[in-house]
């Protein structure tokens, strides 16, 4: 079995997609899978399943559906079921490698290494590998309850560092005129992210649009200023004066 969470939850045996037949089984495996490893205990999986109100017979409920997940995710290749009964509660006994989730991990791991010793386009391939495993918000309407919420923001979080190093590394490798639109669309959906700010204004300065990059740090620090009352942090700031008393400390030449 193969399991895939950067996206809407799929399972699939060989080539065949697995059918989960009911949405609260579906939210059950999506919390085992967050958690997996890991003992997961009863009444947080019943919190998972009915965040408003559960019913009067919850955990006899949640026991149905554990047994209906047994029989999905149990197949000839293994016969032997991955949910294991473990008090005071459950555990998905799955390997790292039959989830998705490991071969964006791996890529990430792989770019780092790149980086760290210099070799900036093949870090930008590697992560742009990494996160090619993604096929969409992670766990996709499945996020109501606590588990797999703060589980999808780390992933989320995990998703928008590659994002700042697969950026940073192609800024080192000289593909300032390359990013300057990606980093125009990462500014507008990551609006409070200061990163991208900074990467673009260092794409447009290397692109001799020292006007541009500054009418992007104006905007930053409105932004900043209206939502949490809070001026540019220093990496924004240095870029700002650096382009302003026409410093070459952010010249491609010295960084990279």
């Amino acid at each position: 079995m193969r399991y895939e969470i950067l996206g809407p939850l799929r399972v699939l045996s060989g080539e065949r997609r697995v059918q989960l037949s009911a949405p609260k089984m579906t939210v059950l495996l999506a919390a085992l899978l967050a958690r997996r490893g890991q003992v997961v205990a009863s009444d947080l999986l019943v919190s998972e399943i009915w965040p408003d109100e559960p019913p009067r017979r919850a955990t006899a409920t949640l026991q149905v559906y554990v047994s209906q997940l047994r029989k999905v995710l149990t197949c000839p290749l293994r016969p032997e079921c991955p949910i294991l009964t473990r008090p005071p509660g459950y555990l998905l006994n799955v390997d790292a490698e039959a989830v998705d989730l490991h071969r964006f991990e791996s890529g990430v791991a792989a770019g780092r290494a790149d980086a760290r010793a210099g070799r900036h386009l093949p870090a930008a391939e590697r992560f742009t590998e990494a996160l090619a495993v993604w096929r969409g918000p992670a766990l996709a309407g499945l996020r109501d309850g606590p588990v797999v919420d703060a589980f999808v923001t780390r992933l989320e979080e995990s998703r928008l560092e590659c994002i700042e190093m697969m950026m940073e590394v192609g800024l080192l490798g000289g593909r300032h005129r390359e990013l300057t639109g990606q980093l125009f669309e990462l500014t507008l959906e990551h609006p409070l992210r200061e990163a991208f700010y900074r990467q673009l204004m260092l794409a447009l300065y290397r692109s001799e649009r020292q006007a541009d990059a500054l009418r992007v740090y104006q905007r930053a620090r409105q932004i900043l200023a209206d939502e949490l009352g809070l001026e540019p942090g220093r990496p924004l700031r240095e870029i700002q004066r650096a382009i302003l008393a026409d410093d070459d400390r952010f010249e491609l030449s010295s960084t990279g």
